[in-house]
């Protein structure tokens, strides 16, 4: 395919994929389950977090997260008390255990409470073009408070050639307004335009039989690299390709 029939094929992949039946079995339903933006924000990223593994087990998982934050995750982050924090302590999901867990929840507190939320801390070193800086500055943030060395592997940093694929794939949720009922766009002062694509073992084994990816690792390079493709074909929405890639490869093997 040259470019245009490429970028037609993906238009109409997004298309297909880019609508609410797409949420039935994908972690952002758990965010949609909420209505106030605090609580959107929160559970989108606690969910993204322990997005690895088995979709089925990472959706299960957060539902259960959710019932252990009284499903008000907002309101438990910022009026918590010691003792409610106890309950966190059995939570695993793969390697995040309950340890993390609670530090998730202060690091959080941490944030709303002298950041104005997860949204300023993305803006404060958000680029024209890419928020991969914003993503390493959010980690030193989120880690100012007192943390387990152990913690610190569930955030990524990009800067040390990570894909950071869940925090891309909530920046996405939050920042990109897909107008069909699944990405959330409730983020503002950032632009669909500076996202990049969520880069994992499906997207990437597609993007490279697609010939828009040509680096065999999953890292930050290849992250760029994908990046630079995708704005090629639409440099305003570049990750609503992130539907193409991911649906050709789980749901139609490619």
């Amino acid at each position: 395919m040259n470019t245009q029939e490429l970028k037609e094929f993906l238009d109409a992949k997004v298309v297909q994929y880019n609508n609410p039946k797409f949420i039935e079995s994908d972690p952002i339903q758990i965010p949609h389950q909420f209505s106030i933006q605090e609580d959107i924000e929160i559970s989108g990223f606690l969910t993204a977090t322990i997005a690895w593994g088995n979709r089925k087990s990472i959706i299960n998982n957060a539902k259960r997260l959710m019932n252990l934050l009284d499903n008000s995750p907002y309101d438990f982050v910022i009026n918590h008390s010691e003792s409610d924090l106890e309950k966190l302590r059995p939570f695993v999901h793969r390697t995040f255990n309950g340890d993390d867990c609670v530090q998730f929840i202060q690091s959080l507190n941490h944030i709303y409470k002298n950041y104005n939320g997860l949204e300023s801390v993305f803006n404060l070193h958000a680029k024209k073009d890419s928020l991969q800086s914003s993503i390493s500055e959010f980690k030193t943030i989120f880690f100012e408070t007192k943390h387990l060395q152990r913690t610190q592997k569930h955030v990524s940093n990009p800067l040390k050639n990570s894909a950071a694929k869940r925090i891309n794939m909530f920046l996405r949720w939050m920042v990109r307004n897909d107008n069909a009922g699944v990405d959330f766009g409730i983020w503002k002062n950032l632009n669909p335009s500076q996202l990049s694509c969520p880069l994992d073992v499906h997207s990437g084994n597609v993007a490279r039989k697609l010939g828009l990816l040509n680096r065999k690792q999953n890292d930050a390079k290849a992250l760029l690299e994908l990046d630079t493709s995708l704005r090629k074909l639409d440099a305003n929405d570049p990750v609503k390709y992130d539907f193409a890639l991911f649906g050709l490869g789980v749901f139609e093997g490619l």
